[in-house]
């Protein structure tokens, strides 16, 4: 019996390896392309275009960036990638993750290595930093929860955890661009940081 195929052809032409990807075969372009096509909220948001992953990722990083202004470049650059394997393995929902459980984990896991290789940093974040990016993707939830996904007010402090930030500091952030905007906001913000 034929194995399946485990890898996927980018746009730039390199071909990703979902069991043992390379940071070789990884491109910005390619991240940023595939971020700003792939939908939050299962496209469950208001408005004309969808709140894609790539302004997400912009949001999670401003968020981020405001709440400690003397971060290393690295951090800001690792907040601004944390979501980088949905490029290829789209953004699942939290309830669907949970369900899902290893092996899953495991697939964007070892993604999001080979990705924060490929740009010069550790393959995996260190606790601090990964608290303080999941505590930016919190405050950066609960606005996409409240703002765009339906979601009432006491709802979402139910299930998000209470903003550290003021939603008009990032509002731009949350007003869904179309996807060529977000690709192109997202590599602008990727080669400031990575200078």
């Amino acid at each position: 019996m034929k194995a399946a195929r485990a890898w996927q052809r980018m746009l730039s032409g390199r071909r990703l390896d979902l069991i043992d990807p390379s940071p070789l075969d990884i491109e910005i372009a390619d991240i940023a392309h595939g971020l700003a096509r792939v939908a939050r909220w299962n496209g469950q948001t208001r408005g004309d275009e969808i709140f894609s992953v790539a302004q997400h990722s912009l949001l999670v990083e401003a968020i981020f960036s405001a709440l400690d202004a003397q971060a290393p470049r690295e951090a800001k650059l690792a907040a601004l990638l944390h979501d980088a394997p949905e490029y290829v393995i789209g953004d699942m929902i939290s309830p669907f993750k949970a369900v899902m459980g290893g092996e899953y984990k495991e697939v964007e896991r070892r993604l999001l290595a080979a990705i924060l290789l490929r740009f010069g940093l550790k393959p995996a974040f260190e606790p601090e930093l990964a608290k303080a990016i999941k505590a930016a993707d919190g405050d950066a939830a609960f606005y996409e929860a409240t703002e765009l996904a339906g979601f009432a007010l006491a709802e979402a402090r139910k299930f998000f955890t209470k903003p550290r930030v003021e939603l008009k500091d990032f509002a731009p952030y949350v007003a869904p661009w179309r996807p060529q905007e977000a690709q192109a906001q997202f590599l602008a913000r990727f080669a400031e940081l990575d200078a």
